[in-house]
């Protein structure tokens, strides 16, 4: 049975995983954006839009630092906003792309994580540039764009499996970790342009990226951290209590909702990457089209759920 559009959306948005999310919020602020510009050209006077600094004030980081005082949310806001039909569809294409790489190796959550976390990085970045660099001083910078965020899935990606190939253009292979720095260094190149990109930005979010995969089991990893933080802050929110400890031979495990053990959940999760790792393999050598069905489902299934 076919779906209409509206059950589409939604059966996306409850089925997909954390990138179809991310790209449709970023779609939504897209157009939100420039409905609102739209309907302020109808009430311009000259060349003034109204509803132009509104949405400025909102959606933009402004890239000195008493600017950023005065508008602090535009660390979150910025990371979601595009101005251009073609800066977003650059930008949730690459996302997408790499988004399928990430959720091979990692969670969805994690994805979330740091989606967020490397866009708030990169616009800190740009803001440290700014006060640091003569060249920068005295212009007005305002950063917008989901780049620094996009950059941050795709190197942490890049660097936790640096031989993954990838095709570009379907045709040529090229190991991940080459198209990695290949992006890092052009930004590193390009810092002093004046060509209205927000070098440091992308430089930030690449540089949380690495450094999201850095002892990435570690209970110290940056992104377990931030997950623990604000897991207890919602917890203490909705008044929960920690979960009880059950104790086994050999030492202390807790138990999943699902009542598998810790030893357990690890235990199933190394296995299944072990299929995962031999798939990708596979398709290194042979492409996608020689995987068996169950060997697409299971690829599917992993980048859905992570």
């Amino acid at each position: 049975m076919s779906r209409t559009f509206t059950e589409e959306i939604k059966y996306q948005w409850n089925n997909g995983g954390m990138h179809v999310k991310l790209i449709g919020i970023n779609l939504v602020v897209f157009i939100l954006i420039n409905s609102l510009l739209a309907i302020g050209s109808l009430y311009a006077t000259g060349y003034l839009n109204p509803l132009e600094n509104i949405v400025d004030y909102i959606f933009t980081l402004k890239g000195d630092f008493t600017g950023f005082l005065t508008r602090p949310w535009g660390l979150i806001t910025s990371i979601f906003a595009h101005y251009s039909f073609m800066h977003l569809a650059f930008n949730m294409l690459f996302f997408y792309y790499m988004s399928v790489f990430f959720l091979q190796y990692f969670s969805n959550q994690r994805m979330l994580y740091t989606y967020i976390l490397g866009g708030i990085a990169g616009g800190i970045l740009q803001i440290i540039a700014y006060a640091t660099f003569p060249a920068l001083q005295g212009t007005t910078v305002y950063v917008v764009g989901a780049s620094g965020a996009v950059n941050a899935i795709f190197m942490a990606t890049a660097f936790y499996r640096p031989m993954a190939t990838v095709h570009l253009f379907g045709i040529i292979k090229v190991r991940m970790i080459v198209l990695a720095l290949i992006f890092f260094f052009m930004d590193i190149f390009q810092m002093g342009d004046q060509d209205n990109v927000a070098h440091f930005a992308h430089l930030g979010g690449a540089i949380f990226g690495f450094w999201s995969i850095y002892k990435v089991d570690s209970k110290r990893n940056i992104i377990t951290l931030a997950q623990n933080f604000v897991g207890n802050l919602v917890d203490r929110f909705k008044g929960r209590s920690k979960p009880k400890m059950k104790h086994y031979k050999g030492g202390a495990s807790h138990t999943s909702s699902k009542g598998k053990t810790d030893e357990d959940y690890l235990a199933e999760k190394k296995k299944r990457q072990a299929e995962i790792d031999v798939i990708l393999e596979k398709i290194s050598k042979s492409g996608y089209e020689s995987l068996t069905a169950r060997e697409k489902a299971l690829l599917f299934d992993q980048s859905r759920n992570g």
